[in-house]
């Protein structure tokens, strides 16, 4: 049986667009984490439902969000982000 789409095909493209753009801090952080460095491989600007985070980890359940000055203006927005992304098991740790 096939599996169903874990995301919609825009937040998708979305999501391959974003990679291409990477904040100085995503850079710094994914060169620590990439090629399964922390013996865990992680994922960066990956889709989960409408929400792009920018490091997953599916094996673990783990997203890492690097916030920068754009979230102190979207509260509101992040928590219920964190929300949906806890209720599908994931533990969200930002920075």
């Amino acid at each position: 049986m096939p599996r169903p789409p874990r995301s919609n095909p825009k937040t998708r493209t979305h999501a391959i667009e974003l990679r291409k753009e990477l904040t100085p801090a995503e850079r710094k952080l994914w060169a620590l984490i990439r090629n399964d460095q922390l013996g865990v491989n992680f994922r960066r600007q990956h889709a989960v439902g409408n929400y792009i985070p920018d490091f997953v980890c599916i094996e673990k359940k783990l997203i890492i969000e690097l916030d920068g000055s754009q979230h102190l203006e979207q509260e509101e927005y992040d928590e219920e982000r964190t929300k949906y992304l806890n209720s599908l098991g994931y533990k969200v740790i930002r920075f």
